[in-house]
């Protein structure tokens, strides 16, 4: 729309003026650099964590070995997210380098230099030593330790055996199911149980086609990045797909060591099997296409298996379910 003004007189765009540009700049650089902060921290990934910690500790005080406490599960879920975060930092700076030269990964704030190294650095080893003291202190030992064995070897095993070992899926997996053990300990002290044992199962296992899936997916992408993934020179991908069908048929069969040993009621059968079942199914259509479509359709299942199984099994769980 013209603005009106004198003859003589420069028209003046209100939209540059340094009134109205500062506000949106400034809106701008919070916006990125909330952006960046989630992306470092691995923001929605970590929730993850925070959720089967949850679920860990839920399991501990339903099979009655001790009392729900508010203030205790606050802590808990605090001091793991803290360490969730700093292991997300440290996890980036080990590989800026090869999220530089993969496109999903190359605009993260430490390849772009947004974010310098060392500010990275300092954050990381803050959220981390915060996190892990923050459960000795407010929770036990015990969960405090375990959350310093999920990052050191998340970071210092399964990080670097990415660029050497196709197995590292394997090792990462056992990292990745020790956070509802993490909320077990926090709940109960201890850890040798079979009730610990099917949460750290369940967790390994789901991530197993989880992660074959996304491995299929972006395989030009982690070959690029220089990690030694099974997918790697996979053309046909024959093995990747008996992978993900192989890892599928152990969820169809986890279901009966919780109901065998007395952790979940026999009830607890019908949503293990079923979901399990659905798992291989798509499994098997994978195998049979070996075509992205179907691997993508594989892995926006298993996201919502976890959350399926869990919740019945907090639901199925016996209040002798140690």
């Amino acid at each position: 729309m013209p603005q009106n003004h004198q003859p003589g007189e420069t028209p003046v765009d209100v939209s540059e003026s340094p009134s109205t540009a500062r506000p949106s700049g400034r809106r701008e650089a919070i916006s990125r650099a909330h952006h960046d902060l989630v992306t470092i921290t691995k923001a929605r990934l970590s929730m993850l964590v925070v959720v089967t910690t949850l679920c860990g500790y839920l399991a501990a005080t339903e099979a009655g070995l001790a009392e729900f406490r508010v203030m205790t599960l606050v802590h808990l879920l605090i001091g793991t997210i803290l360490a969730a975060f700093g292991s997300a930092v440290f996890n980036q700076l080990m590989e800026v380098d090869a999220d530089a030269k993969m496109v999903r990964t190359a605009d993260r704030p430490l390849p772009t230099k947004r974010i310098p190294v060392g500010v990275a650095f300092v954050l990381g080893w803050l959220l981390a030593a915060f996190g892990i003291i923050h459960l000795a202190m407010k929770v036990n030992v015990m969960a405090s330790a375990l959350a310093a064995a999920t990052l050191l070897s998340y970071l210092f095993v399964y990080t670097p055996m990415k660029r050497r070992s196709s197995w590292n899926t394997v090792v990462g997996a056992v990292s990745g199911a020790l956070p509802p053990l993490i909320g077990w300990a926090g709940g109960n002290g201890t850890l040798l149980s079979w009730g610990s044992a099917f949460l750290f199962l369940l967790l390994f296992f789901w991530q197993l086609p989880h992660f074959v899936a996304i491995n299929w997916m972006y395989r030009e992408e982690y070959e690029r990045g220089g990690f030694v993934m099974w997918s790697n020179h996979d053309v046909s991908g024959a093995r990747t797909a008996r992978l993900a069908l192989g890892f599928s048929l152990c969820t169809l069969f986890l279901p009966i060591l919780p109901v065998v040993t007395g952790v979940v009621s026999v009830w607890f059968l019908i949503p293990g099997v079923l979901t399990g079942l659905v798992m291989t199914w798509l499994a098997y259509r994978f195998f049979k296409s070996r075509q992205r479509p179907d691997a993508r359709t594989l892995f926006f299942y298993t996201l919502l298996y976890l959350p399926l199984l869990l919740t019945a099994a907090l639901l199925a769980w016996r209040s002798s379910g140690n």
